[in-house]
């Protein structure tokens, strides 16, 4: 499988395309432009930040800046993914081929792994995508990353609302919003304890609309599942699920054939794609535009468990 290219050739030296108007351009420059900074704030103040990189379209997005940051010399930073054995193929084999391309170095905490050794309990549900935290902070500590880059943005669910762009975890890598510190004239305080590090999230300012103005700008290349294809799919809470090794579907459940693309990915037990024919970015653009609906709100199971289910797990030390 190769990776999907719905436009031309991309790649972070590539002259960007002419954007179709004056406003578009300045908001993805500025924004970009601030992804830019913090990049390179964190290299001159922390010893080894690390990017999260799970081959979605924001961890891609992401990854892409931070390549043009740095361009021409090599990326300074690793890769980590937290593999929770319950991916979606075409997502594993996009992560493997970006390495690849760019040559970067990938470190994998992987949650099958502590299922199998018993430092995990399969949950009754199937789900992994809670499992994620213990591998993660224990790929942060054995590391000895002191900041996580993350793709998370504030749009996206309520509690991600309340996350500052530098994000102090405790020794324990739980966030407590209380110690959120103030992030004026774009300064940011990196200062920690030893044990301690800090999320770091460049794309906090950005909504779903402008990522994908961004990759259609940029040309960023994205796992051929983010566009619309024929796939088995069955429907669940109004989701369409893909069968897997996560199990499904249940009695009653009837697997067919639909058009569908995915609006984010994560563990394919509980990551459901959408019914589309957006096929392009262009496609997708018109698409996301016209949605009421936030990408995990429409298609991530696991934050439908409560209203301040993604905030129970971030005080954890999740994403």
């Amino acid at each position: 499988m190769t990776i999907a290219d719905t436009s031309s050739t991309t790649t972070p030296d590539t002259a960007r395309t002419v954007v179709d108007s004056t406003d578009d351009f300045t908001t993805l420059d500025a924004l970009e432009s601030e992804a830019i900074h913090i990049f390179r704030e964190v290299a001159g103040e922390f010893e080894r930040p690390v990017i999260l990189f799970s081959g979605g379209k924001d961890s891609t997005v992401l990854l892409h800046l931070a390549i043009k940051a740095f361009w021409p010399a090599p990326l300074p930073f690793s890769l980590l993914h937290v593999d929770t054995g319950h991916n979606l193929p075409e997502i594993i084999t996009f992560r493997d081929e970006i390495v690849e391309r760019y040559n970067l170095r990938l470190h994998v905490a992987s949650v099958e792994e502590y299922i199998e050794d018993g430092r995990l309990t399969e949950r009754p549900d199937g789900i992994r995508n809670p499992l994620q935290t213990i591998p993660l902070l224990d790929a942060i500590t054995e590391n000895r990353f002191d900041a996580v880059f993350g793709g998370g943005r504030r749009d996206e669910e309520r509690s991600r609302a309340k996350e500052r762009i530098f994000s102090l975890r405790n020794a324990f890598g739980q966030w407590d919003p209380k110690r959120q510190r103030p992030e004026l004239w774009n300064l940011y305080n990196g200062r920690h304890a030893p044990g301690e590090h800090v999320r770091v999230f460049p794309l906090s300012n950005w909504t779903e609309l402008d990522i994908w103005r961004y990759i259609a700008r940029e040309q960023v290349l994205l796992a051929p599942l983010y566009y619309a294809h024929e796939r088995e799919v069955y429907s669940r809470d109004g989701m369409w699920m893909t069968t897997g090794p996560w199990g499904g579907p249940r009695d009653g459940e009837v697997v067919e054939k639909r058009v569908v693309r995915y609006r984010t990915v994560g563990d394919g037990s509980t990551t459901g794609a959408v019914l589309s024919d957006a096929a392009d970015n262009e496609a997708v653009l018109a698409e996301v535009a016209a949605s009421r609906l936030t990408e995990r709100g429409a298609t991530r199971g696991d934050d439908r468990v409560s209203e301040a289910a993604m905030e129970d797990r971030k005080r954890e030390g999740y994403f």
